[in-house]
């Protein structure tokens, strides 16, 4: 139940001057609802990459809707 089995990652645009969506969220969850959603969000002069803890299926921080949405994804897995 512990092992990470629900993965997804959502590539999009994050800047419209930004071509080849080169952003992503990518969420990573096991059965018992932990894991963690790590995302960049890239621009021409620099990439920045976050993290965020997930918890019973939720995260304390407040998910970007491609997080959300990735997280959505890798949940599936178990429904």
């Amino acid at each position: 139940k512990s092992a990470v089995r629900g993965i997804a990652t959502v590539r999009y645009n994050a800047f419209t001057d930004v071509g080849g969506k080169q952003s992503f969220a990518t969420a990573l969850v096991s059965e018992d609802g932990t894991g963690a959603v790590i995302s960049s969000i890239y621009t021409r002069d620099r990439m920045n990459v976050y993290a965020k803890p997930i918890v019973q299926f939720a995260s304390e921080y407040e998910l970007s809707s491609e997080e959300a949405r990735a997280l959505k994804e890798a949940i599936k897995i178990f429904n």
